[in-house]
């Protein structure tokens, strides 16, 4: 357990810091020749004879490729991914999109204002109800959604508050990720009831006596997920450490170690099973807050158990929904912290819209898009093609994942780009499975396509900035590619990526895609990240054109 601690502490550093490992240069290539020998000598460096670096830069402004090493080799992507699974969104839906949140009765008002029978909270994949977009407050979350019942005049709800996260298919969590994944923030499982970001903060501090247990919380504060406390405080001279268990499955945290008496406070993340458990919880106590009793009990259920007990959709009153934010904000949230749960909910929303058209349903519960997104998803003026969200010739499948739909949307996306099948093999959406595969040229494609869509602005705008924000915020600072180069960052173990956009001294604007797989350092001097950067810092330095 203690390795796997320190394996999810060490990505949260990689993610969130970094030191530069080069300083400014002094001697900049000023053409096209030099730029090319310059990065030829890097990347056929000794230190890379055991790793596979993949490379390509193209200009935006004439096409060129300026330089390209082992393009078309598949590598894995890691948080690159996000770059096709936001695109996928923007080019289906359009940046306007919102996801919504819907409240259910299966019974009337009366005059009283009480609701009789059960109400039914229905999700698909919206972020928005978790505490730090809301002056970390979780009961500020819900208040657009407490709002609908308060202007419908309910006051009691005589049944169950049931949190319906069914509009997704298939297991909470995404195809290829590991067990030990799941014990980290970045791997909290997929439900289409999110909320707090699927993670609640782990705050342990020491006993006033040294030998007793710490105290334990979580915040937001719950009895949803209890703890096991086999922790012990310290004398004030020890190291500090804890450790956080959660089996698969269950709602029970083990925490053990121990921390020094006036040590301050420790914090961590945990994650939870069945979020959509937990969302209810909390909009019970929302609702209360408000005066609105609930006579019955929370409960959950999902796609699995809704197969079983289908609802009798025709029986249903919508009493009202609350809409996301627009998904080109959603796309930020996304890419500049390189946050995988949005991610991956974001693919099964697609896939499970994309089911929902082949089941020709007319159920309630199918979300429907507006007349803007409506005319958006057919086509839009200009580009002469039809795209009709979720068309597909072949049957519903009711044993496909939501995840699987939205791996097939996406393949359908690809082939319209013009990037070959046998370039591009994801199996999830956030980048989290070592199972992706891409080539730097499927990459390069995408973001040429990226910059000639309606949403270009948005796509851009979502990736972090050099030394200014989101998971570039400490890298590559007092560069010339600091303030210039947007690019999205990936990292696993032993895989380490970086693409987008960088604008030369030049003025002239290029793309590029770097990755760099099964690299071991052989130094503090070149670690991964530094290598990639060199490489981004390099063409932000470049005085040529790529005419030359």
């Amino acid at each position: 357990m203690k390795l796997k601690k320190l394996f999810c502490l060490a990505t949260m550093m990689l993610a969130l810091a970094g030191k530069a490992v080069f300083a400014q240069s002094t001697n900049a290539p000023t053409s096209l020749a030099e730029l090319q020998q310059r990065l030829t000598e890097q990347v056929s460096s000794p230190r890379f004879d055991s790793a596979i670096f993949g490379v390509k830069i193209v200009s935006l402004d004439t096409g060129k490729t300026l330089f390209e090493h082992n393009a078309n080799k598949l590598l894995s992507p890691a948080s690159n991914c996000k770059l096709y699974t936001v695109a996928l969104a923007l080019d289906q839906l359009g940046g306007d999109y919102r996801i919504r949140t819907s409240l259910y009765a299966v019974g009337k008002t009366n005059r009283a204002g009480t609701l009789k029978g059960d109400l039914i909270v229905y999700g698909r994949g919206a972020t928005d109800f978790n505490a730090r977009w809301h002056g970390d407050d979780i009961y500020r979350a819900f208040e657009s959604l407490v709002a609908v019942l308060t202007n419908a005049g309910i006051k009691r709800i005589t049944g169950d508050l049931i949190g319906d996260d069914s509009f997704f298919r298939g297991p909470p969590t995404g195809s290829g990720w590991d067990c030990d994944d799941l014990q980290c923030y970045y791997g909290a499982e997929l439900s289409a009831l999110t909320v707090n970001d699927n993670v609640l903060t782990f705050v342990a501090k020491p006993s006033a006596k040294v030998g007793e247990p710490c105290e334990l919380s979580l915040k937001p504060a719950t009895s949803y997920l209890a703890l096991s406390n086999r922790t012990v405080t310290g004398a004030a001279d020890t190291k500090g450490s804890i450790t956080l268990y959660r089996p698969l499955g269950e709602n029970l945290v083990y925490a053990t170690g121990q921390w020094p008496a006036g040590g301050g406070q420790h914090t961590d993340y945990v994650t939870m099973h069945n979020p959509a458990g937990l969302f209810v919880s909390f909009f019970k106590e929302a609702l209360a807050r408000h005066g609105i009793k609930v006579g019955g009990k929370t409960r959950s259920i999902n796609s699995v158990a809704r197969g079983a007990k289908p609802l009798a959709s025709g029986k249903l009153i919508e009493l009202g929904s609350v809409e996301s934010l627009p998904l080109r904000d959603l796309a930020r949230e996304i890419q500049k912290p390189s946050q995988n749960l949005y991610t991956d909910l974001l693919l099964c929303h697609l896939g499970a819209l994309a089911q929902a058209k082949l089941a020709e349903t007319t159920d309630p519960l199918t979300p429907s898009l507006s007349p803007s997104d409506g005319e958006r998803a057919a086509g839009r003026p200009g580009e002469g093609r039809s795209q009709t969200i979720g068309a597909h010739s072949a049957p519903w499948n009711m044993t496909e994942t939501s995840e699987e739909a939205g791996i097939r949307q996406l393949k359908k996306f690809l082939a319209h780009v013009g990037i070959g099948t046998n370039d591009v093999h994801l199996e999830e959406g956030s980048g989290l499975s070592r199972n992706n595969m891409v080539t730097p040229n499927a990459t390069i494609a995408l973001l040429q396509y990226m910059s000639l869509s309606p949403e270009a602005e948005a796509y851009l705008n979502s990736l972090p900035i050099a030394g200014v924000d989101g998971s570039l915020k400490n890298r590559m600072k007092n560069t010339a590619a600091a303030g210039n180069v947007r690019a999205k960052t990936g990292t696993l173990r032993w895989a380490n990526s970086l693409s987008g956009h960088v604008k030369t001294a030049a003025g002239e604007r290029l793309i590029f895609s770097l990755m760099l797989n099964r690299y071991v350092a052989p130094d503090d001097e070149h670690p991964a990240r530094g290598e990639l950067d060199k490489i981004a810092v390099t063409l932000a330095e470049f005085a040529g054109r790529s005419e030359q």
